[in-house]
């Protein structure tokens, strides 16, 4: 069976990460996921300081190209060996994780629709639509509990390159979405009609 590839994306702070978590709770091993932001391009060249001020939300800033090579393989049903991101050194850590193909891969990413070669490998594509104020409220008790940041950085951050790029990238990516989902995991009727979806793959 070719795994199912399913695309969640929106803003930062939209829910994506829990609608994600609640289909992976649901299929258990059915279910493999991949976040674009392990896919964030190595910067072992560059001193701490300065990856602090980078930009973190344009396109660029993501190995793109090498995600699409990873969902081709796995779609051929081979390993591939995943990045992983260490969000309080703003770098790759040296680290990989080994992941398997399976019935259904989810890609969780704020851009992930943006790119179009990306964009073509989900056959479902979700976008969590959720209000600024709301998002900039979770990423701020996100970012200062959980990633070491600091509140001035976080509000610092979102003004200069979070807003303006979900903006310019993030928001007009929602057109190419199949669904567009308020409130994100906490939306009942949308996650019925993707499990159940799922479930008719899985079957």
């Amino acid at each position: 069976m070719a795994s199912l590839i399913i695309g969640i994306a929106g803003g930062s702070g939209s829910g994506k990460s829990t609608l994600t978590k609640r289909l992976s709770d649901i299929f258990g091993d059915e279910v493999t996921v991949i976040n674009h932001d392990d896919y964030y391009k190595a910067q072992d060249d560059m001193p701490f300081e300065e990856r602090c001020k980078q930009n973190y939300d344009h396109p660029d800033a993501f190995d793109t190209a090498l995600l699409t090579e990873h969902l081709k393989q796995l779609k051929a049903g081979k390993p591939v060996e995943c990045p992983v991101y260490d969000y309080t050194v703003h770098n790759r850590s040296h680290e990989t994780r080994t992941v398997v193909p399976t019935s259904v891969i989810l890609v969780d990413g704020i851009l992930i629709l943006e790119n179009p070669e990306l964009r073509s490998m989900f056959d479902i594509k979700l976008y969590v639509d959720t209000d600024a104020d709301v998002r900039v409220l979770r990423r701020i008790k996100r970012d200062t509990k959980e990633r070491g940041r600091s509140l001035d950085s976080v509000i610092d951050q979102y003004l200069t390159t979070v807003k303006p790029m979900h903006e310019a990238f993030v928001e007009p990516s929602k057109k190419y979405a199949d669904f567009i989902i308020p409130v994100g995991g906490r939306n009942p009727v949308v996650l019925e009609v993707i499990e159940n979806k799922i479930r008719n793959h899985l079957k």
